[in-house]
């Protein structure tokens, strides 16, 4: 059993105290941040949740059982907006030949034909589950590839997941598919009747640059409003300034009038934009309300690759722009294992630490914990996550650093997650309980 370095007081009350947290990501207390966003604080656990948040010594030392933190710090739990736990770890079986996009698009559809059994899906999402509870994530949305036979299989599956997992990981999907499908009536219905079954009031599907790319667009949020669904988009995944699907999907918000949430995640080609072009794309998703999540793991190991030629950009959407516009801008951990991106574990602060590399999210405004945390939250809906405050379940994420610099330079391999106020056994899955459905077809 592993719990990390923390040794949490027995007590269903006590306090955590000398902790650093990001001045973002607390609510309901009057506090000061250093130069990196982070204000040492006191925490007071009573039953599992944190009863009262105080500058650091503001209590007497002697106020019952303690833990000193001696400035490390803590996070809430985090919320990962955009995975792919039916994709996960098919690695073994059905690689991506040549790293590119269209190899793993390719492959990850040979290996569904051919493996995407209810027992199948069942376990490797269960695997990924296990490993994002395990690095301290308390929310995960994920997408459910929705065409043929698949959406009779993965849907139940979903929905028994969620039911297994409530109470330690909050589970949401949205449907995949690409937008071509859209037009096709009897598919539109089969995957609606699937999420109004088995899911979250979550719609979605791929967006790419079709000649039908506004009609489709049509009947999705349509079916969105019909409905009453949020949508989430897969949008522009590409390296091609012609690809501007985002735009469309701005414009078909404005058109429709559209009340729900909307998340678009890559945009990457936003990125290649000539600048007149960029500011007037995220002018109208600033006024559609929509929400952006890059993916940077994934697309800087997708993006620009071209075999025996260095790639020349990183892959990822113009998110600073975004932000900078009033945009909602996130990052989250996309695929892990599979054709589309052959590393991760669904670990957020990993997530953190390479976006903050790639996308260069330092040396700038310190609230970039929020994209892990409470920018997801926001638009999964699950506001009791993703922050710390009074009354909220002590569901926190200890370390030994003392600032980003700490933080980021390891991986925190040593970090106590705590639910309810108690630390939870952080051992991971090991990959050879995926052995069995590695010997299928390939």
């Amino acid at each position: 059993m592993t719990t990390g370095f923390a040794a949490i007081p027995a007590s269903t009350s006590y306090r955590l105290t000398n902790a650093r947290s990001p001045l973002c990501l607390i609510e309901g207390a009057d506090l000061a941040a250093d130069r990196d966003g982070l204000a040492l604080v006191d925490l007071r656990v009573e039953d599992g949740r944190i009863a009262s948040i105080l500058p650091a010594g503001t209590e007497a030392p002697e106020g019952g059982p303690r833990l000193d933190l001696d400035g490390g710090i803590v996070l809430p739990r985090l919320v990962d907006a955009h995975v792919h736990l039916d994709k996960g770890h098919i690695w073994p079986r059905r690689r991506n030949p040549d790293g590119t996009f269209m190899g793993a698009l390719e492959n990850v559809m040979a290996d569904r034909e051919a493996n995407w059994t209810s027992e199948d899906v069942r376990a490797r999402m269960d695997f990924g589950l296990r490993c994002a509870f395990a690095h301290g994530t308390s929310a995960v949305r994920t997408h459910i590839d929705s065409l043929g036979k698949q959406i009779g299989i993965s849907w139940p599956v979903l929905a028994e997941m969620r039911a297994e997992w409530a109470g330690r990981v909050a589970l949401q999907a949205s449907p995949l598919f690409g937008i071509q499908f859209a037009l096709d009536a009897e598919h539109m219905q089969a995957v609606t009747r699937a999420v109004k079954a088995h899911g979250d009031g979550i719609f979605g599907c791929v967006t790419y640059m079709i000649p039908e790319l506004a009609e489709a667009l049509d009947i999705v949020f349509r079916t969105a409003i019909e409905n009453g669904f949020d949508l989430d988009f897969h949008v522009d995944e590409t390296n091609d300034p012609a690809a501007r699907s985002l735009e469309y999907i701005a414009e078909a918000a404005l058109r429709h009038r559209f009340t729900g949430k909307i998340l678009a995640g890559h945009c990457c080609s936003l990125a290649v934009q000539a600048p007149q072009d960029e500011a007037r794309i995220i002018a109208k998703v600033g006024q559609a309300g929509i929400a952006v999540v890059s993916l940077p793991m994934c697309n800087m190991y997708l993006q620009d690759r071209d075999g025996g030629r260095t790639p020349r950009w990183r892959g990822v959407t113009a998110l600073h722009e975004l932000k900078a516009a009033g945009v909602a801008v996130m990052i989250a951990s996309d695929n892990t294992r599979d054709p589309f991106y052959a590393y991760g574990d669904l670990d957020l602060v990993e997530v953190l630490r390479e976006g903050t590399r790639i996308l260069q999210l330092d040396h700038g405004p310190t609230d970039f914990a929020a994209m892990i945390a409470r920018a997801p939250a926001a638009i999964m809906g699950v506001a009791d996550k993703g922050v710390v405050a009074p009354g909220l379940s002590a569901d926190l994420i200890l370390t030994r650093a003392r600032d980003w610099t700490e933080f980021f330079a390891r991986p925190q391999a040593d970090r106590t997650v705590l639910v309810a106020g108690k630390a939870i056994d952080r051992t991971l899955p090991d990959y050879r309980e995926l052995d069995h459905l590695m010997s299928k077809s390939a």
